[in-house]
């Protein structure tokens, strides 16, 4: 008796069969990672001088607004800033070490991550379906690197310098803590990280017919006030962070209407 296959001519799985396939999946993936997150925990000058890089008062964001401002004919110099970072705990250093180090190892792990969910699902997909999905696939990895990107030179960098020296008296001194710098980085890096899948968003309502390119471009107004919304939300209250971030968020809504009239025209 023959085997059932699927559409694609490959043979067909029972459920035990998926949860084993789904279980290598899973091991290769942890394998991956692991790995990546030792590789980083050993690497640790080198890791924690990038991570802590946004610290600085002379980090590179700030000279690149410097030559910009001068550019432009505007004399703007960031002045000298100094915050002193602590550990409370014993064990805080080391333990944030590890958590630290298994985080970066599942986010350089991503690639690898979703080039096995697209192994797992391919078997159940059409031809044409398959390179869809590695199209979208690629697409949301590369928004979420921008994401990344957006806070690490942008949003945080910024968030920090703000919120670090911001003082209510000059008897208050500020003294941070590695928790929480690293939480800060880390829920900072994600939240910009999901933002900017606004495209991929707008693509996929514009295929269940949710939302058309002219309702978006009719809304331009609503959206570019709900985008200042979530960018003051998600940055300290300075104007000039606040320009930084609606900028982008702004342009990524007028991609996503070029995006879903696109998807309607197919």
């Amino acid at each position: 008796m023959e085997s059932e296959r699927t559409h694609n001519g490959e043979e067909l799985l029972t459920f035990g069969g998926h949860l084993e396939v789904l279980r290598r999946m899973l091991f290769r993936i942890l394998g991956v990672a692991g790995v990546l997150a030792v590789v980083v925990f050993c690497f640790k000058d080198i890791t924690w001088s990038i991570l802590m890089a946004p610290s600085e008062w002379d980090f590179c964001t700030y000279r690149w607004l410097e030559r910009i401002m001068q550019a432009m004919g505007i004399d703007f110099h960031f002045e000298e800033f100094h915050v002193d970072m602590i550990a409370t705990d014993l064990s805080s250093q080391f333990m944030k070490h590890i958590t630290t180090a298994v985080y970066l190892g599942l986010l350089g792990t991503s690639p690898y991550i979703l080039y096995e969910l697209f192994r797992f699902i391919s078997p159940a997909l059409y031809e044409n379906e398959r390179k869809y999905s590695v199209q979208v696939a690629g697409i949301i990895y590369v928004l979420f690197l921008l994401g990344v990107l957006m806070s690490y030179f942008v949003l945080f960098p910024i968030s920090f310098r703000f919120l670090g020296t911001y003082s209510v008296s000059a008897k208050v001194v500020s003294n941070i803590t590695l928790d929480s710098y690293i939480s800060t980085f880390v829920s900072l890096t994600l939240v910009m990280g999901v933002v900017f899948q606004l495209p991929v968003i707008a693509f996929f309502l514009g295929k269940l017919g949710i939302v058309s390119s002219d309702m978006l471009a009719n809304y331009r107004k609503h959206a570019f006030i709900v985008i200042m919304m979530v960018a003051a939300i998600i940055t300290p209250p300075d104007l000039m962070t606040l320009v930084l971030v609606t900028i982008p968020l702004y342009l990524l809504y007028e991609v996503s209407i070029r995006v879903v009239r696109f998807t309607v025209k197919q």
